[in-house]
């Protein structure tokens, strides 16, 4: 139905001179598509579109039945309109940019219209960067970290400890290991399949239930893929934190007393 929803959005924007081109992005260019999948398009316009959220609103109307839409600042991306369509239920993500925002990009995307070849032109000539994590970044940040979540699980606050080990497994351990196993560093997506088993096994012991037992053990785990992934994935010109070894030990004592 993605691809269906696809073909009319091309059918109402061909005659419209406004639009440069459309592409399908995300799971479209890996042909992983299936009925639980969401629909990423990117609409490129001759006009900066996305100054206006009123003007964007307008094109999503014209692609199907829209329930609801708002623009993406919550994932950093104004740009983007986050669809729900009826008839069929679909969720679909919008992008609006300029042919000059089409150079700057993460992947390349499957053209669906290209006026004049403008697409397919950027493409050849230019290349997609994904962003890649810091190692230095996240050496600098980690240990204060693991001591805040700490603080958390020692003042019995487990629901924001428990959200602290979501974030960490979206920032740190999802990224770095899908480097590790030579993916993307998107997250935790689809880990459940592109992860070596053991890789997986390491990554689902930083779960826990909400008790100060549990939690505590996720840490430890946390602390224990970290050392790993460091070791595996680290060059020797990153430096490492001093607060490492005073963070160990305030988790020690704290297990120590349990």
């Amino acid at each position: 139905m993605q691809k269906e929803f696809a073909k009319n959005v091309v059918d109402v924007l061909r005659d419209d001179q406004t639009i440069i081109g459309l592409a399908g992005a995300g799971s479209w260019l890996t042909d992983e598509i299936d009925k639980w999948s969401d629909l990423d398009l990117v609409v490129v316009t001759r006009e900066n579109l996305n100054a206006d959220k009123s003007k964007m609103l307008a094109y999503a109307e014209r692609f199907g039945s829209l329930l609801s839409a708002f623009t993406g600042e919550h994932v950093g991306e104004k740009r983007l309109l986050i669809c729900l369509y009826d008839d069929p239920l679909l969720h679909v993500d919008i992008k609006f940019v300029t042919l000059n925002e089409f150079h700057d990009r993460i992947e390349n995307p499957v053209i669906l219209l290209d006026r004049d070849n403008q697409l397919k032109s950027v493409i050849d000539n230019t290349n997609p960067e994904f962003p890649r994590p810091d190692f230095q970044w996240i050496e600098d940040r980690f240990w204060t970290w693991i001591h805040y979540g700490l603080l958390k699980i020692g003042r019995g606050e487990y629901f924001e400890a428990l959200d602290f080990m979501g974030f960490l497994r979206m920032v740190v351990f999802g990224p770095l290991l899908h480097i590790k196993n030579n993916n993307l560093p998107r997250g935790v997506r689809k880990v459940e399949t592109s992860l070596d088993p053991l890789d997986f096994e390491s990554l689902q012991g930083t779960l826990c239930a909400n008790n100060k037992e549990s939690l505590l053990q996720s840490v430890e785990n946390a602390i224990n893929l970290y050392s790993n992934l460091r070791t595996n994935l680290f060059k020797d010109n990153i430096s490492p934190n001093k607060a490492e070894s005073a963070v160990i030990s305030y988790f020690q004592n704290l297990k120590d007393n349990l």
